[in-house]
């Protein structure tokens, strides 16, 4: 799970709407999962591979996103879409995913090596939808370090995770944002003990 994609994915805790319009019919969906490529959307209509679709929605109060993707995978109702954006679509998706993360409803996972050892970076928010990810992160790939710097939102559901990773798998927690910190202190306090 080293990161080779080129653009790196983007969840959320809680999934944005999206609107799909495609073959003359409106139907509405959420997002699973986003890039500055492409996302991964359920959706309540049929869509067929290798079609365009437009697509319309907001992350969290940014300006509504109107753009056409070209439909590449499916699984039941989910749907794998390729961007066809020009400049502009860009640029407004990269300041609606930036302020997604800075926010913390948005969430990045990624892996890197560092001098031999397997560190987990995640920015964002830190929350119970980063668990699948997480999880294979730490039972198929093993992660020495978990690298928090950019969290700025804990949830109860992402702490739990990086308690199974210190205390099941060994990792252990390197930089911390002051968020996480705060969170994680108060994680560590066992029930019956005094905090100074």
């Amino acid at each position: 799970m080293l990161e080779q994609r080129r653009h790196q994915r983007i969840r959320f805790g809680v999934q944005p709407r999206v609107k799909v319009g495609f073959g003359g019919k409106i139907g509405e969906g959420c997002i699973e999962n986003l890039s500055m490529s492409g996302l991964m959307m359920h959706c309540d209509i049929p869509l067929e591979i290798g079609q365009s679709a437009g697509c319309e929605f907001s992350l969290f109060g940014s300006p509504v996103m109107d753009v056409s993707v070209t439909v590449v995978s499916r699984l039941g109702d989910l749907y794998g879409a390729r961007f066809q954006a020009g400049l502009i679509n860009q640029v407004v998706i990269e300041d609606a995913i930036r302020g997604a993360l800075a926010s913390g409803k948005a969430s990045i996972l990624s892996v890197h090596e560092v001098c031999g050892r397997k560190v987990m970076r995640i920015a964002g928010g830190l929350n119970g939808s980063l668990r699948n990810d997480f999880m294979h992160a730490l039972t198929r790939v093993g992660i020495d370090e978990i690298d928090l710097a950019g969290v700025t939102q804990v949830e109860q559901a992402g702490l739990a995770l990086c308690v199974v990773a210190t205390e099941r798998h060994g990792a252990n927690i390197g930089e911390q944002s002051a968020c996480f910190a705060e969170a994680w202190k108060m994680a560590q306090v066992r029930p019956g003990s005094v905090t100074a």
